[in-house]
């Protein structure tokens, strides 16, 4: 690990990029501790450690999971890149059933560009219904007292503008880390934010917890299975179900062209969060139901995280979430259709409607896996914070979506390191070589 941090940082480019990224990073980090205006600061650090181990068990603990958003903490940068996210989902599944956005997404850049386009768009009216909402639900709510006067139609505005201008500002800095720095700009934003909050809620249950003797155990124990957790986490996302496909011969004379062997990789992980995402979304349903209106028993039921029922609905939403989500990105019969197009066939395997039928039979089996390693990193959690007793703050980073986020962006930044690492190898090789070949001349 040395050597490599050496190497990073003894290469220009990849230093400059690094220190341009840590710079976008922390000027993230500090429009986390501007507050909003006209807000009472110390009701807001009251708020939020009320609301420490809530985790999940409302809309805002999904959004704050899955964006690395910290709403409860009413700064300029609450909302994170959700509104950017919940439009690129929207336009996701849009261009799979829309036939005009599916024809602009086969144009190529300039109709990937378009989309692109189009989603930023989007982000600005989905950035408003949820500034209003956090104004609604959080800010102007008279229990939680956070507001220094009453609440009125001209604060309403700015706190909305606030909002959403600071999430416009994350897209601008999401987009300089992807054109000067390093990885994706999006996902380093989000994974910083969700990186952000694990110190905090150590140091909360630190505070919290009566018998200090046992807090070095316990995180030893949480250590252990964080540990465990993202090994599992690391493999499964790497793991592959590679298909075999040979490539046609062509006869022209004397040569023979063609005729190479490679594969068709289908991840086992393909749905990503997605999945644990819209089922716990589907979750607050009976929540809200209930709090509307007055069926305890409802609310009670659906909040049991380790209750038989709970845990049946919740993994068979994921099951079926991800069986959904495959088989809308993931089309047997368009794949088949391309292959018999280039010339190219699974071996022992029939093209056209042969093929199809057999890359759907890798996709239900392939999923089944993937479903039923998501539904185990997302009940994880449950059992550790019911076992444990420990708040769901500090029990959400040894699954759900969390870790699945942090663990898939950290491993594409270190895929592009390698990426540019080779590349730079490349081109000190080849001038080399270069010299070489003229000294021996």
């Amino acid at each position: 690990m040395p050597n490599a941090v050496a190497t990073l940082l003894r290469v220009p480019e990849l230093r400059r990029k690094i220190w341009i990224t840590l710079a976008l990073l922390f000027v993230y980090r500090l429009g986390n501790h501007i507050p909003l205006p006209g807000l009472e600061l110390s009701r807001i650090q009251e708020m939020a450690e009320k609301w420490g181990g809530r985790g999940a068990a409302t809309l805002f603990g999904i959004m704050n999971m899955f964006s690395g958003a910290s709403i409860e903490d009413c700064t300029l940068f609450s909302l994170g890149v959700m509104p950017y996210i919940s439009a690129s989902i929207m336009f996701s599944l849009l261009v799979k059933t829309v036939p005009s956005l599916e024809a602009l997404s086969k144009e190529g850049a300039s109709g990937q560009k378009k989309i692109n386009r189009w989603t930023r768009y989007a982000t600005v009216p989905v950035c408003i219904f949820q500034a209003f909402f956090v104004w609604r639900g959080v800010i102007a709510d008279p229990e939680k007292g956070i507001l220094q006067s009453v609440p009125s139609f001209g604060l309403m505005l700015t706190v909305i503008f606030a909002l959403t201008a600071g999430t416009i500002f994350l897209l601008w800095i999401g987009e300089q880390i992807s054109e000067h720095g390093v990885g994706n700009g999006v996902s380093m934003v989000i994974m910083a934010g969700i990186v952000d909050r694990l110190p905090s809620a150590l140091l909360r249950y630190w505070r919290t917890s009566p018998e200090k003797d046992a807090v070095y155990q316990t995180f030893l124990l949480l250590g252990a299975i964080w540990v465990l957790t993202v090994l599992v986490i690391v493999l499964i996302t790497k793991g592959q179900r590679r298909v075999p496909i040979q490539q046609a011969k062509l006869t022209r004379g004397t040569r023979v062209y063609g005729g190479q062997r490679h594969y068709l990789p289908i991840k086992v992980n393909l749905a990503g969060v997605m999945p644990i995402i819209f089922a716990s979304a589907l979750f607050l349903v009976p929540n809200l139901f209930a709090t509307l209106t007055g069926f305890t028993w409802l609310q009670d039921l659906f909040n049991r995280s380790t209750g038989f029922i709970y845990l049946t609905l919740y993994v068979g939403m994921i099951f079926f979430f991800s069986y959904f989500w495959n088989t809308l990105f993931f089309q047997p019969n368009e794949i088949a259709n391309n292959l018999k197009e280039y010339g190219s066939f699974i071996p022992g395997i029939r093209p056209g409607r042969r093929t199809a039928e057999y890359l759907e039979g890798v996709l239900v089996r392939v999923t089944l896996a993937g479903a039923a390693f998501l539904s185990v990193v997302a009940v994880l959690p449950n059992f550790v914070t019911d076992g444990m007793n420990i708040g769901y703050d500090v029990t959400a980073f040894l699954g759900g979506t969390s870790v699945l986020i942090v663990v898939g962006v950290a491993l594409d930044l270190v895929d592009k390191l390698n990426a540019q690492l080779l590349m730079r190898n490349y081109e000190g090789f080849l001038r080399g070589g270069g010299g070489w070949t003229r000294s021996r001349r």
